[in-house]
């Protein structure tokens, strides 16, 4: 056997003992739906296995803060790029959503075509159902502020619902006539209606991205999870789960 085949074998029989990574993820809640899905052909193309935790990206990076690690941190755009315990490279956003109302399955559809529209909606309905922004979700963070902007936040005090995971169970379960947050959290749920996404002066486009955790051990998976998030396979189930999908960047 030559000198050349020798170094062949030898590197074939080191790349068998190999053994697969296991990445830690801190995934927001937001691209919950997608990433479940996404999780099991990225494990079987690649052999690596995916340990994600799901929670709100406020509540992670609180966690990171307090001394927990994690391989990969898919967060919002804003809250990643101000946390310096990760490095986020050109190809960190791979998805976006917009706001969106829905209402239990076959009730009636508000008018929310306009900003007045949707206002005069809210103000109609009995009660409403929104993250709670002192858990830190975007949305809920947004619409709060959305409702002091449109005046009518102290009415609607009295007609939001103690939050219970994701609002759109609440209109499942006829406690809120309408339910509001990301497209994608409550298009997840079973038993609903979409009204429409937020009228557009009005929505709020959450930019979601993924980046490398500090000290991470599994930084060559956790980039392969990454350019994953950006294949066309990834991008097709992004757009079934009502998320848009980011332009792979150039190079991939």
């Amino acid at each position: 056997m030559s000198r050349l085949a020798a170094i062949a074998v030898f590197l074939i029989a080191q790349a068998g003992l190999v053994k697969a990574a296991e990445v830690k993820v801190f995934s927001t809640i937001g691209v919950q739906a997608a990433l479940e899905e996404l999780a099991p052909k990225f494990e079987q193309a690649t052999s690596n296995k995916l340990n994600i935790t799901w929670a709100t990206a406020a509540i992670l990076v609180k966690r990171v803060q307090a001394g927990e690690t994690a391989d990969l941190m898919v967060l919002t755009k804003h809250v990643l790029t101000k946390d310096n315990k990760t490095t986020a490279g050109a190809d960190a956003v791979f998805a976006s959503s917009g706001m969106a109302v829905v209402v239990k399955k076959g009730a009636p559809k508000p008018d929310i075509s306009t900003p007045d529209a949707f206002k005069q909606a809210l103000i109609n309905a009995k009660t409403i159902a929104y993250s709670d922004p002192a858990a830190g979700g975007a949305s809920g963070v947004y619409f709060a502020k959305l409702l002091e902007r449109m005046g009518i936040a102290d009415q609607m005090k009295t007609r939001h619902p103690p939050p219970s995971g994701n609002s759109a169970n609440l209109v499942v379960a006829w406690e809120a006539d309408l339910a509001i947050q990301q497209e994608p959290e409550v298009m997840s749920v079973a038993g609903i209606d979409m009204v429409g996404p937020l009228p557009a002066d009005l929505n709020n486009i959450t930019a979601y991205a993924a980046g490398i955790g500090a000290g991470s051990q599994q930084a060559d998976a956790a980039t392969a999870l990454i350019r994953f998030l950006h294949s066309p396979e990834a991008q097709a189930v992004f757009k079934a789960k009502d998320l848009k999908p980011a332009d792979a960047p150039k190079g991939t």
